[in-house]
């Protein structure tokens, strides 16, 4: 029953993105509305996403000191290891799992309430191809704007890590920044971004797609909210070990 629900679900989704990825009537209004969705969507979760980084850098630095006392591991090891963990997941993937919440529920309780309140209706009775005309700028924007937020998100972490060096007798600034610098990888970086994008459109296609087909009223919409929230964190753990496997060979 489960599986069977699963796979109708599935059905309905991949026509719901059917109807999405369409050519715009217009597109004049297309790109406006876009930009205004960078805006909503990318634009305002840079300050979370400065915040959160920076803690969670200082935090992983400290970790990293604490938990790597052996005279075995060369000293760079902190600032190394500090810089892959961001580079590699937090970048991304945790990242990520953490837009799910803002930006899904955002989504999926505004296209929620446009539905219960019967303006998608509307839409539809002019002729207007509403899954594309409210929702393909919601995809476009956040994919756009997503290698943004992932790159603040590598240098502000990195910079919490070098705060804490800076501030506390943990590490020494110089250790810390050697390791950063020793045995880089610049594939790690497009790695995180490769992997963004496609977390970006899960984000906004599922959210889309969950607050479009509310059923009931208010209530309704918070069901869907957190639906969404949920069923898109699955999926980018999921795709995350696919990725992961594909890139990373």
């Amino acid at each position: 029953m489960v599986l069977t629900d699963s796979l109708a679900t599935f059905g309905k989704y991949c026509l719901f993105i059917k109807r999405v990825i369409a050519i715009p009537d217009k597109w004049r209004v297309f790109l406006s509305r876009t930009i205004t969705e960078i805006s909503k969507l990318g634009v305002d979760s840079i300050p979370l996403v400065i915040i959160i980084s920076i803690f969670i850098g200082a935090v992983i630095t400290i970790q990293m000191q604490l938990n790597i006392m052996s005279p075995l591991i060369p000293a760079y090891a902190v600032g190394m290891a500090t810089r892959e963990i961001i580079l590699l997941e937090f970048s991304s993937s945790i990242l990520c799992l953490i837009l799910a919440g803002k930006v899904g529920s955002n989504i999926a309780s505004e296209i929620g309430t446009m539905r219960v309140t019967e303006q998608i209706d509307a839409l539809e009775i002019m002729g207007v191809n509403s899954a594309n005309f409210l929702v393909f700028p919601k995809i476009v924007a956040f994919i756009l704007f997503m290698p943004v937020l992932v790159v603040f998100c590598m240098g502000t972490s990195l910079i919490g890590g070098y705060l804490i060096a800076l501030f506390t007798d943990i590490i020494p600034v110089s250790r810390y920044i050697y390791g950063m610098q020793t045995m880089f990888i610049q594939w790690y970086v497009w790695y995180g971004i490769i992997k963004s994008l496609v977390f970006a459109f899960i984000i906004s296609s599922v959210a889309s797609f969950y607050g479009y087909y509310v059923k009931g009223g208010a209530l309704d919409v918070g069901k869907s909210s957190t639906n969404a929230v949920v069923t898109s964190s699955i999926l980018i753990l999921l795709f995350d070990v696919i990725l992961t496997k594909l890139l990373l060979q």
